[in-house]
């Protein structure tokens, strides 16, 4: 057996698919990073098929993102798949909503940025397997690693340079008064989005699209001069290393107090990545990992209640409501539960529950 693994740190991913394509290897490539894992299955040194938990990229959230289904409709299959223990895409080929070539062109598609958007992560720990192919999978790739290699280094220039326009998805976008409306129908939607003065992430998950294919589309609409940047988020100065350490762990420990996890974990990592042995950072992610645990254990927000606004819309703009906050109270209406809720959310249930819990703690929402 010929297994490998390492940080794609010092062995980047290109490195690895061209050592399974020379050896015309079989077996599964894991990869991880914080609280995301991927799996890459390769047949005879040929990318056969991929997973993640990565929550934007379920069947659910391509399917309502490309317009297939609503919301409602993504909503009233996940139900049936609970009852009736079977896969969402033929529950919905079954109903009509889907034909089985849709179907299979979106698993393919899901399937191919899984694995695309491994070119971005800096680091992240990986594992090669040799072994045989698992029996589950839907939709075969048989794709080329160097053509798949040609693809995701043109898409990490791609990246450089959309990163060069917009270098944090804080960044917050507005409308030119000269702009046209586009014939797309996603770029209208993410020209209205930057009209309301919403910022790449928040566009990111109205549009459930990844980090990459966010800024493409900004990107394109700002080299047309349809949108402008209306403000560039604060960051720690770079002239100033120490008093940058010292920002970034008081922002850290707001984001803890907060309970806004995800936050405050990057905050500790960014620390990290400019003094790789500051013990602040190190205790603080510890002290994370258990705030975290507690958290979720003692937490207790009833999945069969129904979340309703308690404040109205001119109090909710002195919230400083941060993106996933936003679209989470945007499906709040009155009628959805808070387990419909977690159905139809592009984010990690724990995240979605923690966010429920702040916003009762301040009193945002109520449950009824």
């Amino acid at each position: 057996m010929s297994n490998l693994s390492g940080n794609l740190r010092t062995m980047p991913l290109p490195d690895i698919l061209q050592w399974i394509e020379s050896g015309r290897k079989t077996g599964t490539l894991s990869l991880t990073r914080h609280s995301i894992e991927k799996r890459i299955v390769f047949s005879d040194g040929r990318i056969h098929s991929s997973w993640s938990n990565d929550p934007r990229e379920s069947l659910g959230q391509f399917l309502v993102r490309d317009g297939q289904v609503t919301e409602e409709q993504l909503f009233k299959g996940l139900l049936r798949q609970e009852s009736e223990k079977r896969l969402l895409g033929s529950i919905l080929v079954t109903d009509g909503v889907l034909s089985e070539d849709e179907l299979k062109a979106t698993l393919r598609l899901k399937a191919e940025e899984t694995i695309y958007d491994l070119f971005l992560w800096p680091e992240g720990h990986f594992e090669f397997h040799e072994g045989e192919l698992p029996y589950d999978v839907l939709v075969h790739l048989d794709l080329d690693i160097r053509e798949v290699i040609f693809e995701g280094v043109r898409r990490v220039d791609d990246w450089n340079r959309m990163r060069a326009v917009f270098p944090s998805s804080r960044v917050v976008l507005r409308r030119l008064e000269t702009a046209e409306t586009p014939n797309d129908p996603i770029e209208r939607q993410a020209l209205e989005l930057a009209a309301a003065g919403k910022s790449m992430a928040e566009v990111g998950l109205e549009l459930r699209r990844s980090e990459y294919e966010t800024a493409a589309i900004l990107f394109e609409l700002k080299a047309r001069d349809l949108i402008g940047i209306e403000r560039m988020p604060e960051e720690p100065s770079a002239q100033d290393p120490i008093g940058a350490v010292n920002e970034l762990l008081a922002l850290a420990y707001a984001r803890l107090q907060e309970r806004r996890y995800d936050s405050a974990e990057r905050a500790y990592h960014d620390v990290l990545a400019l003094d790789r042995l500051n013990q602040n950072a190190k205790k603080g992610l510890l002290s994370l990992a258990d705030t975290r645990a507690r958290d979720r254990a003692t937490r207790n927000v009833p999945l069969e209640q129904v979340p309703c606004l308690n404040k109205d819309l001119i109090a909710l703009t002195r919230e400083n409501l941060d993106p996933q906050e936003g679209f989470v109270l945007s499906r709040v209406n009155g009628e959805w539960d808070v387990r419909s809720i977690l159905k139809l959310c592009p984010l990690p249930e724990d995240d979605v529950m923690l966010i429920f819990s702040r916003l009762l703690d301040r009193g945002v929402i109520r449950l009824k």
